[in-house]
């Protein structure tokens, strides 16, 4: 198999083969005071979370430590969004997005409604502007589970109230945050963090890209020619990279990848909407199946993550997926926690806990080896 690495430059064109030594942060990646975290929650409080892209270092990095208070003093939080009402509409089929985000807004005091879309999509019936126009009226926030990303972005500019991306061809912003949550609990931070991904360079991983570039992680690539995660996401997150320290590499060897790794994820390899392309794909990603003999090329601490449903035996052996590596049901779990935060700050319900001005550590530091 050959291999190619490419550490991202935003002074050449794209690919580039070169070596280059991590930039330094030119600003800090943690809220550094009650003012910071304030000012943060201000800008997030009725805005879209449509994109990962459509956050702010600093707006991550407050989101992050509300979850990480969100979790430990869920007490603080239950009234939070008394009388708020949410309404999720569904093109995809879900059981974490729908659950968490159901189980959230009712753990802080508010509603939630669910619409099953998955046999009319939206905008067939009537179009998004007159549905928006509609919605806005009756609830404050709107969780969109659709098919092409840009019914999101269209819902978003014809609403008063903030739309949520909970997945699209496009991007899974909520599930990138709660696995950099997760990551955040199970290392105390994921600034110098050696985050692998191997396989499809889908939705997940865009978002995943994106997330590690603004909390200072070294996020590595591997998929086969053809299925890398599309420029314009590695362009952005390039350019996230500048201000915090992360770094971006892509190549097409998965042991090279994985080699030194502190966390190794993996996802479908056939995503929802491609799979009349599922026959082939799976001997394009054979050689990117997570196995035990992959994860031997990781450091001794590594974690191992999926978003699920995994496809056993297929990108991830049994082995793997319920081995003592495996972190895919804090995962799981993490998205119900992640996503409070997310809802009190848009709907303006964050507050700073005094006894819990910090994020993760809940697993220690790793070794430096």
């Amino acid at each position: 198999m050959g291999s190619k690495t490419v550490i991202m430059n935003p002074k050449v064109d794209m690919p580039k083969l070169e070596i280059v030594e991590p930039p330094k942060p030119t600003i800090s990646l943690g809220i550094q005071s009650d003012t910071a975290f304030t000012e943060a929650a201000k800008r997030l409080c009725g805005r879209d979370l449509c994109s990962i892209s459509d956050l702010s270092v600093q707006e991550m990095a407050a989101l992050m430590e509300l979850a990480h208070a969100v979790k430990n003093h869920p007490e603080d939080f239950r009234h939070a969004l008394d009388a708020k009402q949410m309404v999720m509409f569904f093109e995809k089929q879900s059981l974490r997005t729908r659950l968490t985000f159901e189980a959230a807004i009712n753990t802080l005091g508010g509603n939630a409604i669910f619409v099953d879309q998955t046999q009319s999509p939206l905008g067939e019936r009537e179009s998004l502007s007159d549905m928006a126009k509609n919605l806005e009226r009756w609830m404050q926030v709107i969780v969109l589970r659709t098919y092409s990303h840009d019914t999101i972005t269209e819902m978003a500019a014809c609403s008063r109230v903030p739309v949520i991306n909970a997945l699209s061809d496009w991007e899974h912003p909520c599930q990138a945050i709660a696995d950099f949550f997760t990551i955040e609990e199970r290392f105390g931070s994921a600034q110098g963090l050696r985050f692998t991904y191997v396989g499809d360079g889908n939705n997940v991983c865009h978002s995943l890209v994106l997330t590690a570039a603004q909390l200072g992680a070294h996020c590595t690539v591997a998929s086969p020619k053809n299925y890398a995660p599309k420029p314009d996401i590695i362009y952005k997150a390039m350019d996230i990279c500048e201000s915090t320290g992360g770094t971006i590499t892509l190549m097409q060897d998965p042991i090279k990848a994985v080699t030194g790794a502190d966390a190794i994820y993996t996802d479908v390899c056939t995503s929802m909407g491609f799979e009349h392309e599922a026959t082939k794909r799976a001997s394009v990603f054979k050689p990117y199946q997570v196995n035990e003999m992959l994860m031997s090329h990781a450091q001794p601490h590594a974690v191992f993550m999926h978003c699920l449903p995994a496809h056993r035996n297929a990108e991830v052996t049994d082995a793997v997926l319920d081995g003592p590596q495996s972190i895919v049901f804090d995962q799981a779990e993490n998205r119900m926690h992640a996503q409070k935060a997310m809802l009190l700050m848009l709907l303006g319900g964050a507050k700073r806990i005094p006894q819990h001005r910090g994020r993760g550590g809940l697993g220690g530091p790793r070794k430096r080896v």
